[in-house]
């Protein structure tokens, strides 16, 4: 999976959020796996991008339930 932009990630709801969340992190231990396994990694810098990826998934599934909630 690529990088998601901030933009397409603010278009989508809580529930195509958790999916694409739930999805990232599959991939992440996927590539996880192959790391212990001493299997050839095609893309070192993969990993990274997922992780920054789950953050912004995780930060605005956080904005948009405050928001719900009518917090700050």
């Amino acid at each position: 999976m690529a990088i998601i932009k901030k933009s397409e990630l603010k278009k989508l709801d809580q529930a195509a959020l958790n999916s694409k969340l739930n999805e990232l992190k599959k991939e992440l231990n996927l590539e996880r796996g192959k790391i212990f396994a001493k299997s050839k990694v095609q893309s070192p810098g993969k990993i990274r991008e997922i992780k920054k990826t789950i953050a912004r998934i995780l930060t605005l599934l956080n904005q948009k339930t405050k928001n719900l909630r009518g917090e700050k």
